[in-house]
């Protein structure tokens, strides 16, 4: 079954593309365009902190996946806590409509390559916390399909799972 639904999204991928051209609009998981990860009342997100899963050439993490940080995964531990990072996730930081305002932080993009921990060390994608499905870059898809890594199929099986049979 899991090499039905990885088929399934890398045809998905295949006929909605992810190139790259001058007048390029970022698209999600959709083929839709990208929607705003965080929102007014909130932290703003984004590599460039931009409010949108986007990033530029020098992010290694490529930071594409929207994650709702106040969602509850079934263990109760967040993101930062399952991929032991530094407790950013309960953190406030400038605001979505104001920067010079401190918002809590609550959808972030996170690293696609992080995010593919998370869902291992989680123990699979019904164990973690809601994604914004709307607000993830296509590009992770992409980049998840090209991998041999079973985390990376595991993690676009998950966004399959959760986006495309919803």
């Amino acid at each position: 079954m899991k090499i039905i639904i990885w088929l399934q999204a890398l045809l998905f991928v295949i006929r909605h593309g992810t190139a790259v051209a001058d007048n390029y609009v970022p698209k999600n998981v959709y083929g839709d365009t990208l929607q705003p990860c965080s929102s007014d009342g909130s932290a703003l997100t984004g590599y460039t902190r931009s409010g949108s899963c986007v990033d530029l050439q020098d992010d290694a993490g490529s930071h594409h996946i929207c994650i709702n940080l106040h969602s509850m995964s079934s263990s109760g531990m967040n993101f930062c806590q399952v991929t032991g990072q530094s407790d950013w996730c309960s953190s406030s930081m400038p605001c979505h409509e104001n920067k010079y305002q401190s918002c809590q932080v609550e959808n972030w993009c996170v690293c696609q390559w992080a995010f593919a921990s998370y869902i291992e060390k989680a123990g699979g994608c019904d164990a973690i916390q809601y994604i914004q499905c709307d607000a993830i870059n296509m590009q992770a898809l992409s980049a998840y399909a090209s991998s041999t890594q079973d985390k990376h199929k595991e993690a676009l099986e998950c966004i399959y799972e959760r986006c495309m049979q919803s």
